[in-house]
């Protein structure tokens, strides 16, 4: 099956050079240059990935980034010539799966890709996979999670951190490693991102994010799923 990416970004420069990367690597390649025509096409072609600009002329990539996810898991990676914290921290917050900032090498930019992907397709291959900590419940094959009757709609990178630290609980996770498992290598300067993905997983899950239950603080060291 073919693997469709969808890149988006005003610069008709970087969406060609992007586009010979990915389309060298195998993928099929479509493209919108705002964010309207990105939103269209993420409805009518369902990519299997998008790699998304924040700055887009008529509705920014944060804009296309929320309505996405009112209805899609896809995986998205943020692009953006920003460096402030708060911006990064804002495209996660909203459900991006990871991000790169301008300038950017594509060769990154396809392993990032490929690294998601990759991802992806561990869970297909073990749809099997039930875990469960008292009422908190991840079924892999449905890539769905329950706690008691409620049911959280979770990014793939909340996915896949969720899932590592509910195979081992009790284990204590740095964010390094919680991040190797959300997007399948370690990029240096990178680690804190799991910091606004654990925030985000405590607001979906736990029923006090504030005193969460589930998901624990180690000081120091990182994250661990508390033992049933």
């Amino acid at each position: 099956m073919t693997v469709k990416i969808l890149v988006v970004d005003d610069e008709a420069e970087i969406v060609r050079v992007l586009r010979g990367y990915l389309e060298q690597a195998g993928y099929q390649v479509l493209t919108a240059y705002d964010g309207n025509e990105a939103l269209r096409r993420a409805r009518q072609e369902a990519p299997n990935l998008i790699i998304l600009d924040l700055m887009l002329p008529g509705m920014d990539g944060i804009d296309v980034c929320r309505r996405v996810r009112e209805s899609s898991d896809v995986p998205i990676i943020m692009v953006t010539a920003r460096v402030e914290e708060t911006d990064r921290v804002l495209g996660l917050e909203l459900g991006a799966d990871d991000y790169v900032t301008k300038p950017f090498s594509p060769r990154e930019v396809v392993a990032r890709v490929r690294a998601v992907l990759r991802r992806y397709s561990r869970s297909a291959r073990d749809k099997d996979e039930m875990l469960v900590v008292d009422d908190l419940r991840l079924d892999v094959g449905r890539r769905t999670v329950t706690c008691g009757n409620e049911t959280a709609d979770l990014t793939p990178s909340e996915f896949e951190i969720l899932r590592t630290l509910m195979q081992a609980p009790g284990r204590v996770y740095t964010r390094l490693q919680l991040l190797e498992a959300a997007q399948g290598a370690a990029y240096e300067g990178y680690d804190r991102t799991i910091d606004t993905h654990i925030k985000n997983l405590r607001r979906k899950i736990e029923p006090s994010s504030c005193s969460p239950t589930y998901i624990l603080t180690v000081h120091g060291i990182g994250y661990k799923i508390r033992e049933p």
